[in-house]
């Protein structure tokens, strides 16, 4: 039987009919609850599997103090075969309800993240990138007898080798980095502070929440405003949480009822941003086609008119067909442009300009007027 959890209603586009299974904690092991959601489903899968950290009794600091380590019974496996022989069953459950332009997000340490990333590849995802979570405010390694484990590595793969349509918000995540490309490593600090969920005694809830900056940026990066994210390792709901603030939807897995009572309780005060807050920064490439054939049939342009560079030379003639005739020549804007330059190759919305009541503009404010009107009209 699915047991499900009402997570705080999610004020994200929702479709027509939502299905029960959104924005949801749904109870119990991820492999028999993700058989409750359809296939091809979700957008983006967020994962924080056990570890199996491999500890060898009790760590303590200098003083002695015992570190509140991970020693939970969940990260417990048997040997390495029984951890690969999990990973390949939650793998599995979650390609299924994967669309075909979906893509996967794991995160992991060394103990696990090479295991994982093997028996990822030999199930067809295709890896995209790694990242490094390079941690401000590591733990120490106090033994003194290897180096500070000061990062995590997490791997963003496709569904399959040729997928095409994933998403990858490339100029929103220029923009939020001052207009410099996000690179592939991370510099955060743990979750700590006010953000780190206490229980009743002041302890931690979970031993590994995650910050809820790592998780902004991985749903900022891969997904649209309104998409789907399933996090079959739910946890307390840091997913969930930054999913519901940044518009989108979420599904999350988990077992542990001290879990899924914070999770609860934390998603129940979670306030989507203004839906005007949410659109996407996109290129240009990301633009619908405009030819240039449509700014006659629009009007913004006149047969006949004359076209030139930005300072007045090279003329050319726009013709009714939506060539330019230059120098003996005729062709597309593209062609013409790099003839009259002399060069293999042309970009002809912005070498072209034509006389406005301002003075000379590129095409290509021609066509943001028509992409304009397209948006306006869909």
């Amino acid at each position: 039987m699915n047991n499900l959890r009402r997570g705080a209603p999610a004020t994200a586009p929702r479709p027509s009919q939502s299905p029960d299974w959104l924005d949801r904690i749904l109870v119990g092991d991820c492999v028999a609850q993700l058989e409750a959601l359809p296939a091809n489903s979700v957008d983006l899968v967020f994962a924080d599997p056990p570890y199996n950290l491999q500890l060898d009794g009790a760590l303590t600091r200098p003083d002695q103090s015992k570190v509140d380590a991970v020693d939970d019974s969940w990260d417990q496996f048997e040997s390495f075969a029984a951890y690969d022989a999990f990973t390949r069953a939650w793998l599995l459950a979650c390609r299924r309800v994967l669309k075909p332009t979906g893509a996967l997000w794991v995160i992991g340490s060394y103990h696990n993240i090479f295991r994982v990333g093997t028996v990822l590849q030999d199930l067809g995802f295709w890896i995209l990138n790694d990242i490094v979570w390079r941690k401000t405010n590591p733990m120490p390694n106090f033994k003194g007898k290897r180096f500070t484990n000061a990062h995590e590595t997490l791997i963003w793969a496709s569904r399959d080798k040729d997928a095409k349509g994933y998403t990858f918000n490339y100029e929103a995540l220029k923009a939020f980095n001052d207009d410099l490309q996000m690179r592939s490593d991370w510099t955060l600090p743990l979750c700590t502070g006010g953000e780190r969920l206490k229980d009743a005694n002041g302890d931690k809830v979970h031993p590994t929440q995650k910050p809820e900056a790592l998780l902004y940026r991985v749903i900022l990066s891969s997904t649209k405003p309104g998409d789907i994210v399933l996090d079959p390792f739910f946890g307390t709901g840091t997913t969930g949480a930054v999913a519901k603030k940044l518009g989108r939807h979420f599904v999350g897995c988990e077992r542990e009822p001290s879990y899924i009572a914070a999770a609860d309780k934390r998603l129940a005060g979670i306030e989507a941003a203004p839906s005007e807050a949410l659109s996407v920064t996109k290129g240009k490439r990301s633009a619908p086609r405009v030819p240039f054939g449509t700014l006659l049939e629009t009007g913004l342009l006149d047969i006949g008119a004359r076209l030139t560079d930005s300072k007045g030379r090279n003329p050319a003639v726009v013709r009714a067909d939506g060539s330019l005739e230059a120098q003996g020549q005729t062709g597309s804007i593209h062609k013409i442009g790099a003839h009259v330059q002399g060069l293999e190759a042309c970009n002809g919305w912005t070498y072209w300009h034509y006389e406005a009541a301002s003075g000379r503009e590129q095409i290509d404010v021609l066509r943001s007027i028509v992409r304009a009107d397209m948006a306006k009209a869909g």
